[in-house]
C-alpha cells in the first residue's frame, strides 16, 4: 500500500515548539540516524498544536535538516503533510514538512 501525503492547512492553527530539534533515530540500540535520499540527516521536533477552539495536542514533525529553531518558539512549518500508516493493527499519522521556520523568519518558497 502506497501512502498519500495529506496536506495540513495551519493557517488556523498555533504551532510551539516544546522540545528542541533532534535526529530522529533508526536504531536506538545502534545510533544509526535515519536520513532521506538526499543523504541529509531528518530531524524530529515535538510541537505543540492548538486550534481556533483552544485544543491542543502535542505532535513530532519530521524535516531534512536542523531547522533553526528552539523550545518555546513559535514555528510556521511550511509544507506541513500528514501520512496514514498501519502496522499490525495499530495505525496513525506520521508529519512531515519541507521546513520548520521561527514565526518572525520569512516564509521558505517550495
Amino acid at each position: 500500500m502506497r501512502t498519500i501525503p495529506i496536506p495540513v492547512d495551519t493557517s488556523k492553527l498555533v504551532i510551539t515548539c516544546v522540545k528542541s530539534p533532534k535526529p530522529r533515530l533508526l536504531n536506538k540500540d545502534t545510533g544509526e540516524i535515519k536520513t532521506d535520499k538526499n543523504g541529509n540527516t531528518v530531524y524530529e521536533v515535538t510541537v505543540s498544536v492548538e486550534d481556533e477552539f483552544g485544543r491542543i495536542e502535542l505532535v513530532k514533525i519530521a524535516t531534512s535538516g536542523e531547522p533553526p529553531i528552539g523550545a518555546g518558539q513559535q514555528i510556521n512549518p511550511t509544507g506541513l503533510v500528514g501520512y496514514v500508516w498501519e502496522i499490525a493493527s495499530r495505525w496513525g499519522i506520521s508529519y512531515r514538512a519541507a521546513a520548520l521556520l521561527p514565526v518572525d523568519a520569512e516564509p521558505l518558497r517550495v
